[in-house]
């Protein structure tokens, strides 16, 4: 077997890899379904392909099934502490696909694994956090041209994407993965709300029933979040920004309140909104003695830690994934997992029967821009409804759930105007 070029922690760790990448196989239905389906006739056959994603076991099948579809692909990790490396050194070993990741690598290291990526030449990515398109466009510009498109994981990418379409800065077309119904009503809300829960236990060992648990964002992953802190036994706070969320956190059975006034209270603060600093120097001010702070959005800017440490006078980590900062009043404050994402930097990230219907829209957008490359424009799109529809349909069958289908004579009702009262 020929050696790939990679650049990865240790290429003994691929048996173990592959016995986990295997075992995520096993909830990945859908995946299975396509990977039948495309390695006969692999539509994306030669198609270059860069992709900047966790990798986790997870994402390991997914590059397992834009392989058989035909993609020539490369990959690199979208966060410095969420890679697997013994996913990783399968990937390479096993499945001889390329991979530059390390877990815990450098901010310059990250930047090196991202151009290696792009050394690649690709003409579709695939992106987690808008950072390969972000690069291209920024310092990359020699790729624009042959490029077809790209597609996008999460929110905090569509975020970014967005405003670079409404500045006629995006230079190619992207597929808003994460606003496909089969990802956001799923991934984030149960994928997220449940592997949050687990890195924050993993992390701390603590008891979280009786605790205050404050949730910053009431998007899809922060009622995901909340439902499940809920379940625990905490008793949770929302803080938001947006009224209409707000207002649907209270009916949900929850206290909405500021954060300024949460701050105060709360044993545990997770934020869930993609935006910079939500936590800021002046909620660190009156935390509780003990308080944990912890970040499922995306980037590690969401909690203000260059005021954490401006504030500290002592430093420790007495588990693995927590800093313990002492403030100089005696207060302590916990962060995890460096305030990155403590669902993938302090477990596994999101269960695979959820990541099965998100990397279904990854493969078939994929296919989908290979095919419309003619006619797509330089803007940011939705998931096409067909291909929602298709990955929904296909889980249902994969767990044996029969619906109902419309009559011709409902069709024909729901879609005339002439019938009525």
């Amino acid at each position: 077997m020929n050696k790939i070029a990679s650049d990865i922690k240790d290429p003994s760790l691929a048996e173990q890899g592959h016995k986990r990448i295997e075992w995520a196989w096993q909830e990945m239905p859908v995946l299975q379904q396509l990977t039948a389906r495309y390695s006969k006739d692999r539509p994306l056959q030669g198609v270059r392909l860069s992709c900047c994603l966790h990798i986790t076991t997870e994402t390991a099948n997914l590059a397992r099934v834009l392989k058989d579809a035909g993609a020539d692909l490369v990959l690199c990790a979208s966060n410095p502490l969420s890679t697997q490396d013994d996913v990783a050194a399968a990937l390479v070993e096993r499945y001889q696909i390329p991979v530059y990741a390390i877990r815990g690598e450098s901010n310059d290291l990250y930047y090196q694994h991202i151009n290696a990526a792009l050394n690649h030449q690709p003409v579709l990515t695939m992106d987690d956090g808008a950072d390969l398109v972000s690069e291209i466009h920024k310092n990359r510009p020699e790729l624009l041209a042959g490029m077809i498109g790209g597609t996008e994981e999460t929110t905090t990418g569509v975020i970014r994407l967005r405003a670079m379409a409404n500045e006629a800065a995006l230079k190619f077309p992207v597929i808003a993965v994460n606003d496909a119904m089969t990802k956001h009503l799923f991934d984030n809300r149960y994928g997220t709300g449940q592997s949050t829960l687990d890195g924050i236990i993993r992390a701390t060992n603590i008891l979280l029933a009786g605790k205050t648990f404050t949730v910053v964002g009431y998007g899809w992953c922060g009622r995901g979040i909340a439902m499940r802190a809920k379940g625990h036994g905490a008793q949770v706070i929302v803080t938001e920004v947006n009224p209409l969320r707000a207002l649907e956190a209270t009916m949900d059975g929850y206290r909405v309140m500021p954060l300024s006034e949460a701050a105060a209270q709360s044993d545990f603060i997770v934020t869930a909104t993609g935006d910079k600093h939500v936590i800021d120097k002046e909620h660190l001010d009156i935390m509780k003695d003990g308080c944990v702070l912890a970040n499922s959005g995306h980037f590690n800017i969401e909690i203000n830690i260059p005021a954490l440490e401006e504030m500290s006078v002592n430093k420790q980590r007495p588990r693995p994934s927590i800093d313990q900062y002492t403030l100089t009043d005696g207060r302590k404050l916990c962060l995890l997992a460096e305030g990155r994402l403590v669902n993938l930097a302090a477990a596994e990230g999101h269960p695979s029967t959820v990541m099965d219907m998100s990397f279904a829209n990854q493969v078939l957008s994929a296919i989908y821009m290979v095919k419309a490359a003619e006619k797509l424009e330089n803007r940011v799109y939705n998931v096409p409804a067909e291909i929602d529809q298709e990955i929904a349909q296909l889980k249902l069958s994969a767990m044996n759930i029969q619906i109902d289908r419309l009559t011709i004579e409902q069709t024909r009702y729901l879609s005339s105007w002439q019938q009525g009262t």
